[in-house]
């Protein structure tokens, strides 16, 4: 009587039939049980046998369903093409999907009336069929109508396939392990082995300054918030402080008792009182107290013992957005959160719960959740709650159902990097096994497996506003740009050296407004991409190092450098000049092939030199190298 269940009934008859026939026949006894039933002349039901119905229906053979299905595929083909004709498939889907109606296959395509709508004050939310991207009039136009926009809607994931390379610079002699931007994304600065920070700029790739006075590895840098002023760690166990607007030396702060492993400066506002934290491989965590309106640090840090057995190394940090609380990694398993409410910061909490080293740490930038890596193969999500902090573990032996790996030469898996997406929805975290996997930030479900890299994964970058956007770097060379919200690639990049195989990328930092990101490598160079023409970049060299690099310094009773030969500050020298014979393989090229003739302009005021910007500063030094020149 009920339709439905007549259908099902039928349907579990030719299922029968069909098995009947073939090797699972044992199956068809089991489905006699849920024949159709027999109505009498009463209106009585009976269970039905399974010989009666196939008396009753004689012309039913064992085949038919089978008929059924493949005369369903043909007929379908003629009312809704499929997206690849003939080709024919019970189990398809989207267009080839037995179910598919001529609606649902089509594309919607909303007009600027449609995407100049709000509703509840947002923009309207693109259905799942939605074709392909809006055009971008109609989008911008609809933005300048209701003032917002969705960003997938008016930026694809498809643009980031047009970011390209634009320069690869040899700068350096040796590795280059530190990379970073300023705060407004117009300059880039590098920290290598060969103890030098190098100042480019963004848009067109030129060299602008050389800073000096480090005897040891870069480790680490870290820009203030303020955009004032540059904090380079070394593994001479030292800090400087540079202003960035006119290269001079502001600090030289001595406090660790071994290399430096992180640096971060403080988001927290209070009046004029800063924060800058490093830590070091001596166990212990300094908290530098600065003032941001003179630029000057105290003359001694809050310093914390952590060393809770010999060896013992401080080794990653990380702020939250506010500033309020600092989380830090050590090789001692032991996560520790300090805490700046009363103004000074003040240890609350030891974190127990990793069995091996915590090496990456990183809080979420609108939260106070922060996730650590470890090398037990484990990550975890940490939350403070009212009865402390409370954690969700990511174990890098989840797979996704359905997944099957290849096999795999490492028995134990270690965390290398961990990083969130931009809105904090996801975790991503690599994996020395070559896989990058997304976890869902609420209840740690994996969401995808990523794979791409060939060599382990030291670099997760996320976009600076784009939550789908991700930047890996690895050992192979490959800079890849994942998006995380469908699980795939968009584009990768392979860091290839002529003559030299590639170049293991070391580091790999997005400019604020998301237009440029740069890597570096373990050649020496740096690596500017971006959307746009490179036209401004191939006017540059490919090799740019000052005269001034590598002169020796001489040092006074406080750390600060003196230039050997001309006995000033550098800082404080005349502007160099670009030089070849500290290019690789152009040792040996005469004097007058290398470097421009020297000639004196006594109208030229040196004494404006010191106090001219970054940008300023870089056309006066050409200026002169162009009027030197000419004589």
């Amino acid at each position: 009587r009920d339709p439905q269940r007549r259908g099902f009934s039928e349907l579990y008859f030719l299922i029968a039939r069909f098995l009947e026939a073939g090797p699972c026949q044992d199956s068809a006894q089991v489905g006699v049980l849920l024949l159709p039933k027999r109505v009498d002349w009463t209106g009585q039901e009976h269970p039905g046998t399974y010989e009666n119905l196939v008396k009753l229906y004689r012309h039913i053979r064992s085949d038919h369903l089978l008929q059924i299905c493949t005369r369903v595929c043909p007929l379908l083909e003629k009312e809704v093409p499929a997206s690849v004709p003939g080709l024919t498939s019970l189990l398809g889907a989207g267009r080839q999907n037995l179910l598919r109606t001529d609606k649902s296959c089509k594309h919607v395509v909303w007009k600027g009336s449609a995407l100049a709508a709000l509703h509840c004050g947002r923009p309207p939310e693109p259905p799942i069929i939605f074709g392909s991207p809006p055009n971008i009039v109609e989008t911008s136009f609809s933005r300048r109508l209701n003032g917002s926009y969705r960003l997938r809607q008016l930026v694809p994931t498809a643009v980031y396939q047009h970011m390209k390379m634009h320069k690869r610079i040899l700068g350096h002699l040796s590795s280059v392990y530190c990379v970073t931007f300023d705060r407004t994304g117009r300059r880039i600065f590098t920290g290598s082995d060969d103890c030098l920070v190098k100042i480019w700029s963004t848009d067109d790739g030129r060299l602008l300054a050389t800073l000096r006075g480090h005897a040891a590895e870069i480790s680490d840098m870290a820009v203030s918030h303020e955009n004032t002023m540059l904090a380079a760690g070394s593994c001479d166990k030292t800090i400087r402080v540079w202003c960035l607007q006119t290269c001079a030396p502001l600090a030289v702060l001595e406090g660790h008792a071994a290399s430096i492993t992180s640096l971060q400066f403080s988001p927290l506002c209070s009046g004029s009182k800063r924060f800058l934290s490093s830590t070091g491989a001596d166990g212990t965590i300094c908290f530098w107290q600065w003032d941001s309106r003179s630029l000057k640090f105290g003359q001694r840090p809050s310093k914390f013992t952590e060393r809770s057995r010999p060896g013992v190394q401080m080794i990653c940090s990380s702020f939250s957005a506010g500033g309020m609380f600092l989380a830090t990694g050590s090789t001692d398993h032991i996560i520790r959160v300090y805490y700046f409410g009363s103004g000074q910061p003040e240890k609350i909490s030891e974190l127990e719960s990793h069995t091996d080293k915590v090496d990456s740490i990183q809080f979420s930038h609108c939260s106070d959740r922060f996730v650590s890596g470890s090398r037990d193969g484990t990550a975890r999500i940490w939350q403070l709650q009212p009865q402390g902090w409370r954690s969700i573990l990511l174990d890098m032996q989840t797979k996704l159902p359905g997944y099957v790996l290849g096999f795999q030469l490492i028995t134990k898996l270690k965390v290398t990097m961990v990083a969130w997406d931009r809105h904090d929805s996801t975790v991503i975290t690599a994996a020395n096994n070559l896989t990058l996997k997304v976890w869902n930030s609420t209840n740690g479900n994996l969401v995808h497996v990523l794979m791409g890299h060939e060599d382990e994964v030291f670099v997760l970058e996320p976009h600076p506003f784009d939550a789908r956007i991700l930047f890996s770097a690895g050992h192979d060379g490959n800079c890849i740009v994942w998006d995380l919200a469908r699980g795939v690639k968009i584009r990768s990049y392979f860091n290839m050296i002529e003559g030299q195989g590639h170049g293991a990328l070391f580091d790999c930092k997005c400019s604020p407004d998301g237009e440029h990101f740069a890597a570096t490598d373990s050649h020496g160079h740096l690596l500017i991409f971006g959307f746009g023409s490179s036209s401004k970049y191939d006017k540059i060299a490919d090799q740019m190092f000052f005269h001034t690099d590598y002169r020796p310094l001489i040092r006074d009773a406080n750390n600060y450098v003196l230039d050997e030969q001309t006995q000033q500050a550098p800082h404080l020298m005349p502007p160099p000049f670009l030089v070849d014979r500290l290019v690789p393989g152009r040792q040996g090229c005469r004097e007058e092939q290398l470097i421009p003739q020297m000639g004196s302009r006594p109208q030229v005021n040196s004494r404006m030199l010191p106090g001219v910007a970054l940008s300023d500063n870089w056309i006066l030094t050409h200026l002169l190298i162009v009027v030197m020149m000419s004589q």
